[in-house]
């Protein structure tokens, strides 16, 4: 069935530019159609965002998703204890909310649609960018989009004949919500969070702001468009608005005291420990 399985992995490849960068793609399992593709400096969460965010938008809903233990998927603590499977990545959290299933496999041959669309994608893909003055991945990102189109037109089978299992595509807002990135955080005694070394206040629908104790744990939301949201005790959601960087002195109220000397730098005695 088309949708029952997206094969998904990354290859990082000398694709274009003299530099190595890494194609995140998902492959259909049922027709060998190329269902999102994305090129990134690395192998990243975000490239199998923008992945997932393609297939959600043109497709729907995968059943499931077949992928190999990257810590993307899947992560262990070393020397914690056994689990089973039901240890919880971004990724992870975001197919499940969607209700998609992930497997896993350190097999490369298991994933053996996938793997020989990266051989197939190796011996074109880099000669088409070359033809194309593509050197950016910024502009090899816009060229795929078309390419992908031209790509399953001649080598995918036909989805028209094909039973589907996508279930219905959510909302462009719930996607953006759903492929985020969750970071925990503490308010502090200036009712405000902390995140990326910028400060941040809370602020309701009717942008007023709102008020916790100190100390109380919140969590970040990170939208897959780059917005910035707070979610307090699971339930509450608020936008966030960056704090501007406060001056060190005030025009109006500091009075001036002249330039500060500069601090000796301290030399250690000869007879200092570090000495020896």
């Amino acid at each position: 069935y088309f949708g029952e399985m997206e094969q998904m992995d990354a290859s990082p490849y000398e694709w274009f530019g003299g530099f190595n960068s890494s194609l995140h793609i998902a492959v259909d399992d049922a027709t060998g159609r190329i269902t999102g593709a994305w090129f990134d400096r690395e192998e990243t969460l975000s490239g199998y965002y923008h992945i997932f965010h393609q297939i959600l938008t043109r497709y729907g809903i995968p059943y499931s998703f077949f992928t190999d233990r990257r810590t993307v998927f899947v992560y262990k603590k070393k020397k914690a204890p056994d689990i089973g499977e039901d240890t919880c990545t971004q990724f992870a959290y975001a197919c499940r909310q969607l209700g998609t299933k992930i497997e896993y496999s350190s097999v490369p041959q298991a994933k053996g649609r996938v793997e020989r669309m990266f051989q197939t994608l190796q011996s074109r893909l880099p000669v088409e960018l070359r033809l194309a003055g593509i050197t950016e991945i910024e502009a090899a990102n816009e060229f795929l989009d078309s390419y992908i189109n031209e790509f399953n037109a001649r080598f995918a089978l036909p989805v028209n004949g094909i039973k589907s299992v996508f279930e219905k595509q959510p909302s462009e807002e719930k996607i953006n919500l759903i492929l985020s990135v969750l970071t925990q955080r503490t308010v502090d005694s200036g009712h405000c969070i902390q995140f990326q070394k910028k400060h941040y206040r809370m602020l309701d629908g009717k942008s007023r702001q709102v008020h916790y104790r100190k100390g109380t744990k919140v969590m970040v939301i990170q939208a897959y468009d780059g917005g910035l949201y707070c979610c307090v005790n699971d339930k509450d959601i608020y936008a966030l608005e960056e704090i501007p960087v406060r001056a060190e002195k005030s025009k109006e109220f500091d009075i001036e005291t002249g330039k500060k000397e500069p601090k000796k730098r301290y030399i250690p005695p000869m007879d200092h420990p570090w000495r020896s």
